[in-house]
């Protein structure tokens, strides 16, 4: 049986091959904090981590992705919403619908994994998201607050 490390537990999963890494991790996994938004990779919903890169896993075929990979989803971002981000997520009202934001957090923590105290241009560059509400000014500030007390 094929076997994944997610959020660092190896876990057994049984798909196709071509099958979407994002229908393993909500449907074999029962990791549905990774969404499904458009399936091709332009709205970022689904972003995860693979050795600490974002991923569209909408796109990203299960057969792509070794046993040795390590693969993070917001549920193994950090526990009981600790992340320096989930907090000032929380702290400014970030979310409206919330629908984006597992995948927005999760370029957000990869960003701020190379870059810990981005500047603009590297936040527009990082944050390709859609965000149907249009939250993004109070995601650079929750982005912002999250690098100072993190510093």
């Amino acid at each position: 049986m094929p076997r994944l490390n997610v959020n660092g537990k190896d876990r057994d999963f049984d798909a196709e091959p071509d099958t979407p890494l994002l229908w393993v991790l909500r449907e074999q996994l029962g990791l549905t904090g990774t969404k499904y938004g458009c399936g091709v990779a332009q709205c970022g919903a689904c972003t995860v981590h693979i050795d600490g890169e974002p991923v569209r896993s909408c796109v990203r075929p299960v057969s792509t992705v070794s046993a040795s990979q390590k693969i993070t989803t917001i549920e193994g971002l950090a526990p009981n919403a600790s992340h320096p981000l989930q907090k000032a997520w929380i702290e400014l009202d970030v979310p409206q619908c919330g629908f984006c934001q597992s995948g927005m957090l999760m370029a957000a923590a990869a960003l701020l994994d190379k870059k810990p105290q981005p500047t603009d241009a590297d936040i527009d560059e990082a944050m390709t998201n859609i965000c149907r509400c249009g939250t993004y000014n109070r995601v650079r500030a929750a982005i912002k607050i999250a690098a100072k007390s993190r510093a």
